[in-house]
């Protein structure tokens, strides 16, 4: 891996948020320059933007991980927004990059972008076999594009972009507010601060029936460096851990590793979001040698474990 990007000028959009953070540093250990843009001075929904950013930093590749997200609550409040800013950011970022002829692009799709009632495990081949989760269909399908322009940019132009599928990441240094936050960083935030409170009982969104599948972020920075290195082809391949948990029972391993022994109460107006999510992962193993290493237990450990020592700092913001 060192001899591939010893030397490389890597442009990461995204690199300043959760998941670049830890892509940013596999980088730079590997013994390449990486090129952080902030949307202050490179705004990527505006083409200009990205035509400048481009000229400015002169990458050998560009990994995409720029994007206008959250959970469940947020994608209620912002289908629009999230829809138009992640689309207008892929479109243009590709077209700059082809027109720039960049030698690469490594772009980040969504679990989002499968269909609601998609059949689990899900395929790569099955995205667009049916209309993605309502909740957060505008953000999946505004990501899926970006699939659409590699698959088209590679056979009108030869361009070398690939489309990576992450499941739900988790991690120290995840976005814990509890707005705007995935799942695993809000229960976090709920049980230890209900347990320092000393509260009986927590509140918790839907039923608990959902299943959901969930990845380690340091083991995804590592399945992205792989693909961009090894994977050239347009065809989509998920990354995740092939591991399933109901949503019920990842509450009980959370509450466990928080040390909070009070109930749970299930909130039932608030919507589950898509029933079941499980990715076939053996693609990513197949193509380029991704398999995760990290145990989920030991992943929610560390994760606590963050958000116990930057608890007074997170719950100020």
């Amino acid at each position: 891996m060192a001899s591939f990007w010893q030397d490389k000028q890597v442009v990461v959009t995204g690199g300043a948020g959760f998941l670049g953070g830890f892509v940013v540093e596999r980088i730079r250990q590997a013994g390449a320059r990486a090129v952080i843009p902030r949307s202050a001075e490179y705004d990527l929904v505006d083409r200009a933007a990205a035509r400048r950013l481009l000229a400015d930093a002169r990458p050998d590749l560009v990994i995409h991980l720029a994007a206008q997200v959250g959970g469940i609550g947020a994608n209620l409040d912002n289908p629009g927004r999230f829809l138009f800013e992640n689309a207008m950011m892929g479109l243009q970022l590709f077209e700059e990059c082809r027109l720039a002829k960049i030698p690469k692009l490594v772009a980040l799709g969504t679990i989002c972008a499968y269909p609601k009632f998609a059949p689990v495990p899900f395929k790569e081949d099955d995205l667009w076999n049916g209309y993605p989760e309502e909740t957060n269909a505008p953000y999946g399908i505004a990501k899926k594009m970006m699939l659409v322009q590699s698959q088209g940019y590679r056979e009108q132009y030869g361009m070398n972009s690939i489309v990576l599928f992450p499941v739900n990441l988790y991690g120290p240094r995840d976005n814990f507010d509890l707005h705007t936050s995935h799942v695993i960083p809000a229960m976090i935030r709920k049980f230890v601060s209900a347990r320092d409170r000393g509260d009986s009982e927590v509140v918790l969104w839907g039923d608990g029936s959902p299943t959901r599948e969930f990845l380690y972020v340091e083991d995804a920075a590592e399945g992205i460096l792989l693909a961009a290195e090894r994977y050239d082809s347009s065809d989509p391949v998920n990354l995740g851990s092939g591991e399933e948990i109901p949503v019920r029972d990842l509450a009980q391993k959370i509450a466990k590793a928080a040390r909070y022994d009070g109930r749970f109460v299930w909130d039932n107006s608030k919507p589950n979001g898509q029933p079941r999510r499980r990715l076939d992962v053996s693609r990513a193993k197949e193509r380029f040698g991704f398999e995760a290493r990290t145990s989920f237990d030991r992943g929610i450990a560390a994760t606590v474990a963050y958000y116990e020592e930057h608890q007074k700092e997170i719950d100020k913001k």
